[in-house]
């Protein structure tokens, strides 16, 4: 940057709640000149530093707080296009590229969350089963109970207990550090009850009892729930941990879209590491193009979906730009390669997902300062449940159940997956769809905009002249005039001049060609003197034009660009002949785009730089109803700031360089993938696919993104709310708790993976 301020992304181990992601966020920020945003659903941070500052610095900021980093290390040019499993990983670790997750529990040699898991319900199922069941309980029952329950509390536990002791020694207070003390106080009491009070004796029962019953203190034992509840959390956390990877699935496949090897032109094969710009390589039936470049031989269909969401192959011909990781679905191409590693449109796109997933919302960031403060409330809202129920004459069972319930049923780890989970699928998914969200704002900001302003050069049309119309006079045949002015202008590089050429049927030789800049061209064609080009170079040529073609011309200079085309006879004077309409043609989907706009109460505005006439007559065939022609670029950013000083919340939909200042300008700047660089670095939205119904699917997927992110958040909020006074009034048994605050954080994972459904 010039500022001399560097960018870093860190994969961070341990974080397991809201809590963990506020306390790593503070220790990094306390580093000068720092800033960092700190995400649970990725277990990544995206830090700012000084250029002056060592990244070893960042690693041990977070090591203080009682985790683990490594710096995921940037691909760069001489990198695997798309970021292999061999390459874009950190350097002493194995972290996934874009939206992964790991695990302590995934390491070389280190027991599996799946198998921690089903080893301890093995072992559970029986202590539950005693405990629950007085029939069942033969002499001894209890000991056999803490055989049982302790490498469940112990061993099964330890993933929570790791991160206890590991943030204790740093003075934090987790999730983890509300599981420890909650199963730990179940299972040292049932452990004290045995060895020093009356629990132990041999034929001694006791039943499922309800918070609150009479019974001595010393002769009941929570195994039962200590074992459950371990079993349940780590139930939950396995899910999750499936769900997590599930939901970044949609970065990784893009990830993994580029080649791993290239066939060069000379018949060679290397690593893709190893292609650089300027390189030809082959692309055959079937193969993925190995890197962005432009063919130079060849004609084939190119499969785009898995980056634009649209099913219908592309077909390219020599000077075509194609993007690495599509297929070739038929021909052979050659290809020279433009961008290769971290500067293909592959590698720009997973940074542009990363960066939004990374992201966070304002509601996330309340959700966190709560989380911050919530550990501490709940361990002091524990202790006075049991002080409170021994002040009111009650059994200390019975505050000791109650006191657990709140450590267990409390833990903030739904809270802190309810917005990043939601952010992850949604960005990804719509990467999947050909929609590239910069960031959770742009999400907040697509979902309340209520103003559609829609450039008409490129989005509400192709920005391709097309020929519209052809007029002739009377004894020419349209075919006689695209056949002679068609051979002319074919020799012109000017955009008019091609959609008239394009549609010659036949191609005839010119000679004696000029091109005079700005008005028309000449040349002659089947021995006749031809001349083409505006109303007004037809009178520098000495050529009339006769009544029946003016008013062709006076039509069609009210929806687009006119060329009046004429020719001599031998011998004779220049006559104007034809008059060819031409015109920026509407995209086929652009009409049913902006029904769609107004289907979702969004009120749609033309803005261009063109003529009244033309963008008049583009917006009644598209159906807009408001029109703002004939603004140039500071003209477009004055009107989008009059939209909003009205009141309202303005999207701009844009393509091209005068676009951008208005795109930056809007509420939210909707850029089209297949227009100017400078109006994709201004956006927060950019279309991949380039067509005007994916700006609809954008509003869409943003509005549903936020529904569910609310969604998960009232949950997450009601839950703890409507659960801790059940818990402290004995209302909630400490493995229903556990279950509870496990079904909590899978419920908004599960709600969240919705979204991978978005049509």
């Amino acid at each position: 940057m010039d500022d001399g301020t560097r960018q870093a992304t860190l994969d961070i181990e341990g974080m397991t709640c809201a809590s963990c992601v506020a306390r790593v966020e503070k220790r990094l920020q306390a580093v000068d000149g720092v800033s960092a945003s700190v995400n649970l659903a990725t277990e990544s941070a995206r830090v700012s530093y000084p250029g002056d500052l060592d990244e070893a610095r960042l690693v041990a900021a977070i090591r203080e707080a009682g985790y683990d980093a490594r710096v995921r290390r940037t691909a760069g040019p001489d990198d695997a296009v798309g970021g292999t499993p061999e390459h874009g990983h950190a350097e002493h670790g194995h972290a996934e590229h874009g939206g992964h997750v790991h695990d302590l529990e995934d390491r070389p040699g280190s027991v599996s969350l799946r198998t921690r898991t089903i080893v301890s319900a093995v072992l559970a199922v029986p202590v539950v089963a005693l405990g629950m069941v007085p029939a069942w309980q033969f002499p001894g029952w209890q000991w056999v109970s803490l055989v049982l329950a302790t490498p469940v509390v112990l061993w099964g536990g330890w993933p929570f207990h790791r991160a206890t002791f590991v943030n204790a020694r740093h003075g934090a207070m987790t999730m983890d550090t509300l599981i420890t003390l909650g199963t730990g106080a179940a299972y040292l009491w049932s452990v004290w009850a045995l060895v020093f009070g009356t629990a132990g004796r041999i034929g001694m029962t006791h039943g499922f009892e309800p918070v609150g019953a009479a019974g001595e203190a010393s002769s009941l034992v929570y195994f039962e729930v200590a074992s459950a509840v371990t079993v349940f959390l780590l139930l939950g956390r396995f899910v999750e941990q499936r769900s997590k990877r599930r939901a970044g699935s949609a970065l990784r496949a893009l990830m993994e879209l580029g080649a791993k090897d290239v066939e060069l032109v000379d018949g060679t094969t290397i690593p893709i590491e190893r292609l650089r710009v300027g390189d030809a390589f082959v692309v055959r039936p079937g193969q993925k193009v190995a890197t962005d470049g432009r063919v130079i031989d060849g004609v084939a269909s190119v499969d785009e979906s898995m980056l634009t969401g649209e099913s219908v192959p592309v077909d390219v011909e020599p000077g075509a730009v194609v993007t690495g990781g599509t297929i070739a679905t038929d021909g052979r191409l050659v290809v020279e390669a433009s961008s290769v590693g971290a500067d293909t449109r592959l590698a720009r796109i997973a940074r542009l997902v990363e960066d939004a997933q990374s992201g966070k919302s304002r509601v996330q960031r309340l959700a966190d300062r709560i989380s911050a403060v919530f550990v501490p409330i709940v361990i002091v809202l524990a202790a006075l449940t049991l002080v409170g129920w021994l002040l009111a004459g009650q059994p200390v069972a019975a505050g000791f159940t109650a006191a657990v319930a709140v450590l267990i049923i409390a833990c903030p780890c739904a809270l802190g997956l309810a917005t990043p989970i939601a952010i992850l699928v949604g960005t990804g998914r719509g990467a999947q769809r050909g929609i590239l969200i910069t960031g959770p704002e742009a999400l907040e900001q697509a979902e309340r905009i209520d103003t559609v302003v829609l450039d008409k050069t490129g989005t509400v049309t192709s920005g391709r002249m097309t020929l519209s119309g052809v007029t002739v006079a009377s004894g020419v045949t349209s075919a006689d005039a695209l056949r002679i002015v068609g051979a002319v202008e074919s020799a012109s590089e000017h955009p008019v001049a091609r959609a008239i050429a394009a549609a010659m049927t036949e191609a005839v030789p010119v000679r004696d060609f000029r091109s005079h800049a700005g008005r028309g061209v000449t040349g002659v064609v089947e021995g006749m003197p031809v001349f083409a080009g505006r109303p007004a170079f037809a009178g520098e040529q000495g050529a009339m034009v006769p009544p029946e073609l003016v008013g062709a011309v006076v039509a069609g200079e009210e929806r687009g660009t006119v060329v009046v085309a004429g020719w001599a006879d031998p011998g004779g004077a220049p006559v104007a002949r034809a008059v060819f309409a031409v015109a920026d043609a509407v995209r086929p989907d652009s009409a049913d785009a902006v029904a769609r706009l107004q289907s979702l109460g969004l009120r749609a505005v033309l803005l261009t730089g063109d003529n009244a006439g033309v963008a008049a007559a583009v917006a009644d065939e598209v159906g807009i109803d408001e029109v703002i022609a004939g603004v140039f670029p500071e003209g477009k950013v004055a009107e989008v700031e009059r939209l909003r000083a009205r009141g309202g919340r303005v999207a701009m939909i844009g393509d091209g360089v005068n676009d951008a200042a208005a795109l930056a300008t809007a509420d939210l700047g909707i850029a089209m993938g297949g227009g100017a660089d400078a109006a994709m670095h201004a956006s927060d939205i950019t279309l991949v696919r380039g067509d005007l119904s994916a700006a609809v699917d954008a509003i869409r997927l943003s509005r549903r993104t936020m529904r569910i992110i609310r969604g998960n958040l009232f949950w997450a909020f009601a839950y703890n709310v409507a659960a801790l006074p059940l818990a402290a009034l004995g209302l909630l048994n400490p493995m229903i708790a556990g279950a509870a605050m496990a079904f909590s954080s899978v419920f908004v994972v599960l709600n969240s993976l919705r979204l991978r459904s978005f049509r």
